[in-house]
């Protein structure tokens, strides 16, 4: 398939700049566009000036680019760390106006003990804290942002010192918003909210937070001309509101601060540097992972390098008065979206951040801090919404205890005492599903001859017996690095008592990279488990499995396939490579499919394989997960590569600008109905348009296909987001023949 091999895949150091140069900087743009408004509100609501996040900026652009192992993330300061410096300066604060310098050498040390973490090769200890839990940790930061940023987006204030105690005082002091505040907030949340919604993809150019800001801006000026100094509401007067705007200094230099060390001796400060490295170190490395699963080249992260120069990095930014440099996952999918190539897109956004501080100082300076909140706002609901505790509850009822209970004793506490008793009650909930003695536990977790290879009938396998959890992970791993590239692995879970969720994922993980150096990797003896849940990652003890639950559609799609002699399989299958072999599938994460139809065309001479795919865009925070119908079928010669796609005229237009200096749009000027109805590219403009004659072209306009995929040897059909229904898959597989008689 042309774009995974090795000649297409970017080149490195100035050579890849080089021939990349235009994908990154036009990827970048829409980078920085994001990283302005967002890493100013990241810096007001950790309690430090506006130019600290963008000063982060520039240096994750200038600095850590050239230290780091990730292809396409973005770093910079996050929201994730805004909670920890918050409360760093609380809890450093004695009295002498120099909390934030104490910070700041606090920041040092940390991106010191990152260097060290990744120097030493422990780069991998941020992938045993168990998964659920990173959700919880996750979900109470998201909690703790909204209920600190409402009491800004509403005008109103709390002195409570906790979360729950902040949410308390929200609801107690709503009578008394500031309607000139609320106003611009409800506005900009409501914009964040319907942005993704609107179809036109006109309106995307601009990315979500900068329409937030060019709203907020006018309504200022607004204000500035309105007659009087208050405003009735509700029965009651409202003041103008003043100094409800950021400030930017004239001079730049003003955000240079500079650490002090004088409290390194305390056991407080040692506290900050440990919560900073621990947070930081898990968020950029489960970023880091995330982004290398939306690589369209699924080129591979070095952990402890990216950890190096992570923390090279921060050491700078804290040197400087900045806040932690990590990797960020929004704008990391962000540049993923818009086709970037290389680690420069990264360089160009810290470039470009630059440029706006230079060139906008006086407008950010008319920028309402309500606007900012309205973004942390929605930053907080995504982290902590419904859909995240759904997605959690799906992988099984005990991950959200999991994730719950880590949730909890963050809001009420904080963050490290949180991620401590998430681990706790994971440890206790896995020995009791385990249902053996708390000393027979320990004794699997730390014999190695638990986890060991074996030689059978020429084949390798590893065997994992007794418990296979987040604390064996690391074992696991080591093992598995051993594997040579292109084995045949088989692994082995018969002796398991328990294999939890993040060991799944881990071990997924695997399976994928290996596959790509030509290699397999079987699963075996999960059929002795059982789990809460049918998802694919669930935690499975070893019970007698139960029977198979079948739904109404699989009981359809079974008759159907019976009424046709075609092959049905009930249930998820994790074999991808098929799929993966098209762009479509590049940057979107296959997390399973099920209910597979296979069969065959022109009498046998063509196989196909209908399945409904669950896939997910963009990662963590920006993750959202869909859910459609494809078709994949061998052609009888090589085509032309090309995809094929529905698209309005503006969408065209956008799809131009992303593709500048690749691939553009196809035309056919004796079929205008055609070049109107779809938008068409590939990498032979004179194949491609001998392969689509008049007939072709004709069928299409009269039987509309959502997306059409070739990869040289196979064609992929993908329907509109949502399970293509009973009758429309009749429909298409009798189109796709019709269609396929024709390529013929």
């Amino acid at each position: 398939m042309y774009h995974k091999r090795t000649e297409d895949i970017p080149k490195e150091g100035f050579a890849g700049l080089k021939q990349n140069w235009r994908n990154d900087l036009i990827a970048s743009l829409s980078v920085a566009l994001v990283a302005l408004p967002l890493s100013m509100a990241i810096a007001i609501a950790s309690g430090v000036q506006p130019l600290s996040g963008l000063l982060s900026c520039v240096i994750g652009g200038f600095v850590t680019t050239f230290f780091r192992s990730g292809k396409l993330t973005i770093n910079g300061p996050a929201a994730g760390l805004i909670t920890v410096i918050f409360g760093a300066i609380v809890s450093l604060d004695d009295g002498s106006g120099r909390a934030i310098n104490y910070v700041l050498a606090a920041i040092v040390v940390s991106g010191i003990l990152q260097v060290v973490l990744g120097f030493l090769k422990l780069g991998r200890i941020a992938e045993i804290f168990p998964s659920s839990v990173i959700h919880g940790i996750l979900a109470a930061i998201g909690v703790i942002i909204f209920a600190k940023q409402m009491h800004v987006a509403i005008g109103t204030s709390s002195s409570a010192d906790n979360a729950v105690g902040i949410l308390r005082d929200l609801f107690d002091q709503l009578p008394h918003a500031n309607p000139y505040i609320a106003f611009i907030s409800i506005i900009g949340i409501f914009l964040l909210f319907f942005h993704a919604r609107i179809s036109y993809k006109v309106f995307h150019i601009i990315p979500a937070p900068v329409w937030v800001l060019a709203i907020s801006v006018p309504i200022v000026m607004l204000y500035n001309y309105l007659d009087g100094q208050h405003i009735e509401f509700l029965g009651m007067a409202f003041e103008k509101p003043t100094n409800y705007l950021i400030s930017i200094p004239a001079d730049l230099t003003d955000v240079f601060l500079f650490p002090d060390f004088s409290r390194i001796d305390s056991g407080v400060f040692w506290l900050v540097v440990l919560s900073l490295t621990t947070i930081s170190s898990i968020i950029s490395l489960a970023g880091a992972k995330a982004i290398d699963k939306l690589d369209p080249f699924k080129r591979k992260t070095d952990l402890n390098k990216d950890l190096m120069g992570l923390g090279a990095s921060t050491i700078v930014s804290g040197m400087l008065g900045g806040l932690p440099i990590l990797n960020v996952i929004v704008r990391s999918t962000v540049n993923v979206q818009n086709k970037a190539k290389t680690k420069y897109s990264n360089f160009f956004h810290g470039f470009l951040v630059l440029l706006f501080i230079l060139l906008l100082q006086p407008v950010m300076n008319m920028v309402p801090l309500a606007a900012l909140a309205a973004v942390l706002v929605f930053a907080g609901i995504k982290l902590a919404s419904p859909r995240v505790f759904k997605e959690v509850y799906k992988e099984g009822v005990e991950q959200l205890v999991f994730m719950v209970s880590t949730l909890l004793f963050t809001v009420y506490n904080n963050l490290l005492f949180g991620l401590i008793a998430g681990i706790i009650i994971t440890l206790i909930t896995h020995i009791l599903i385990a249902r053996i003695s708390v000393p027979q536990f320990f004794l699997y977790v730390f014999s190695p001859g638990n986890i060991e290879f074996k030689k059978t009938s020429g084949e390798l396998e590893l065997r994992i017996r007794g418990v296979a959890n987040f604390m064996t992970l690391l074992k696991i791993l080591k093992k598995l690095e051993e594997v040579p590239a292109a084995a045949t692995l088989k692994i082995n879970f018969s002796g398991a008592k328990i294999i939890d969720l993040t060991v799944q994922e881990a071990i997924d993980n695997f399976k994928r990279s290996h596959e790509l150096t030509g290699g397999t990797v079987e699963l075996i003896g999960l059929h002795k488990h059982i789990s809460s849940t049918n998802h694919k990652f669930a935690l499975k003890s070893s019970i007698a499995p139960i029977a198979q639950r079948v739904s109404p559609r699989q009981k359809r799609l079974k008759e159907l396939s019976v009424l046709n002699n075609w092959e049905f399989q009930l249930g998820q299958d994790s074999s991808f490579k098929r799929l993966e072999r098209f762009h479509f599938f590049d940057s979107r994460p296959i997390e399973y499919k099920e209910n597979i139809i296979r069969g065959s065309y022109l009498d046998e001479e063509l196989s196909w394989e209908l399945t409904d795919v669950t896939f997910s865009e963009g990662a963590m925070l920006a993750r959202e997960v869909y859910h459609c119908t494809v078709q994949v079928s061998s052609l009888t010669a090589e085509a032309p590569t090309f995809v094929l796609r529905r698209e309005e005229f503006v969408d065209r237009f956008i799809d131009r600008v992303r593709v500048f200096g690749s691939m553009g749009d196809l035309n056919f000027t004796d079929n205008q109905d055609f070049s109107k109805l779809y938008f068409l590219k590939g990498s032979n403009e004179s194949e491609i348009r001998s392969f689509f004659t008049s007939e072709v072209l004709d069928f299409l306009v009269q039987n509309p296909i959502y997306h059409i995929e070739c990869n040289g040897n196979e064609i992929l059909i993908v329907g509109p987001v949502g399970v293509t229904s009973i009758s429309e898959i009749e429909n298409q597989i009798e189109t796709i023949e019709r269609l396929l008689t024709l390529l013929k």
